[in-house]
């Protein structure tokens, strides 16, 4: 692992009281952890508005199977995209409803387009685009 250094950071006593409270609801053991993630998401974030870059993503898609060809074209979108999909998870929650978790790579205008495609195709009751980063620039 890197140094770590320290530095200090300057807040009001209200945001601070609030940031506490977050934090402890989340189960983080002190601030320092905190911020370290609030500083990694704020560099995956900006990973993703260099849309040259090659990046990862999950969509995840909860659907009813028994309504005329979804299953048929989120699977269709799959094997058109087969290249940038690294892995399929499919789950079954109950009698109608399915739950599919598709992971992505590739680079981020590519990995936006085929989440889009997904999460806006009909009969889709969910579709949530989670973006993520391969890591190799976070530490």
């Amino acid at each position: 692992m890197d140094e770590c250094i320290r530095f200090g950071v300057s807040l009001s006593q209200h945001l601070l009281k609030r940031f506490d409270k977050d934090i402890e609801r989340r189960g983080y053991t002190n601030r320092s952890e905190a911020i370290r993630d609030l500083i990694r998401q704020n560099l995956v974030d900006s990973e993703w508005e260099a849309a040259t870059s090659e990046t990862t993503a999950a969509v995840i898609l909860v659907y009813d199977h028994y309504k005329k060809g979804v299953g048929e074209h989120l699977t269709n979108h799959q094997h058109e995209n087969h290249d940038s999909i690294i892995a399929t998870m499919h789950a079954h929650l109950d009698h109608n409803n399915c739950m599919e978790v598709v992971l992505l790579r590739g680079p981020v205008k590519k990995v936006k387009e085929i989440a889009h495609k997904l999460t806006s195709e009909k009969h889709v009751k969910l579709g949530r685009f989670v973006p993520a980063t391969l890591g190799k620039e976070i530490r």
